[in-house]
């Protein structure tokens, strides 16, 4: 049985490579070792960013919701509050678009909560 050498078999798996990492720089994305190590890397990043990513966005959306609450004369945790005790079942990410699209519609629920509260 003669001798498999597996070149075929290497190129692909180089190529493979090699076409992952086509956004990169420099040694990054022409030489092979150089270009797996910046893969793994790569990978890595993307699996922690995709968690923090969503750790991301909640701050962002407390923020918002905190200074269009803050205009209206709440903090945001009782306008939070306020709006639990009403009964107003909305998620941070819609009061957040709401806080910045529609701040009629905002001071409605900044109203109702206040109205909770007290």
């Amino acid at each position: 049985m003669p001798r498999v050498k597996g070149g075929t078999t290497h190129h692909r798996r180089q190529r493979a490579v090699l076409t992952a990492v086509r956004g990169h720089k420099q040694a990054r994305r022409t030489r092979y070792q150089t270009a797996r190590e910046s893969l793994l890397h790569a990978m890595a990043y993307q699996t922690a960013h995709r968690r923090s990513r969503k750790r991301d966005f909640r701050a962002l959306w407390v923020t918002r919701i905190n200074a269009a609450a803050r205009a209206h004369g709440l903090s945001y945790s009782r306008f939070v509050r306020g709006l639990i005790l009403a009964g107003v079942a909305v998620d941070r990410k819609n009061l957040a678009d709401l806080a910045v699209r529609e701040p009629a519609a905002f001071a409605e629920l900044a109203t109702t909560a206040r109205g909770a509260l007290a």
